[in-house]
């Protein structure tokens, strides 16, 4: 674990964008693990919208689960209800359908916490992409395009 890999973690849990941006723009790296084994977008404080996008931006994994509870981004955003940081998660890729090590995915999260918003948007989207993951389409799509649709939040 390197210095740098702590210190964007840091950055990122404690919502300090310009912070972030900084690193990244170095080279640090938006998957790098700090020294707990975790990458920054999993400890970024989950309602800054703009953490998440600069992590994003910069090539982080909106995917990555922990490697005990298997909990995702999407679970920690819509568990604490952040539906702003779930759209941007999501329209950078990330799967909704997945499942954590109880079974649970993000949309029970949602119920369980009571979050009616957040739980109705995953809701909508596990109905538009029956038949086929929302994630295919987001790989098609151009890094470009991508890029341009997150920025407009």
């Amino acid at each position: 674990m390197e210095p740098s890999a702590d210190r964007l973690a840091t950055a990122a849990a404690r919502g300090r964008a310009d912070e972030v941006r900084a690193l990244l723009e170095a080279g640090v790296q938006p998957n790098a693990l700090n020294r707990q084994g975790r990458s920054p977008i999993q400890v970024m404080m989950m309602g800054s919208t703009r953490v998440a996008e600069l992590l994003l931006l910069h090539g982080a994994n909106p995917n990555c689960a922990d490697p005990i509870t298997l909990t995702r981004p999407v679970h920690d955003a819509a568990r604490e209800g952040f539906l702003d940081t779930l759209l941007v998660l999501h329209r950078a890729g990330a799967q909704l359908d997945v499942r954590d090590a109880w079974g649970r995915l993000p949309v029970d999260l949602a119920e369980e916490r009571g979050h009616r918003a957040v739980a109705r948007y995953l809701g909508a989207a596990a109905g538009a992409t029956e038949g086929g993951s929302h994630s295919h389409t987001e790989v098609a799509e151009s890094p470009a395009a991508r890029t341009s649709r997150m920025i407009e939040i």
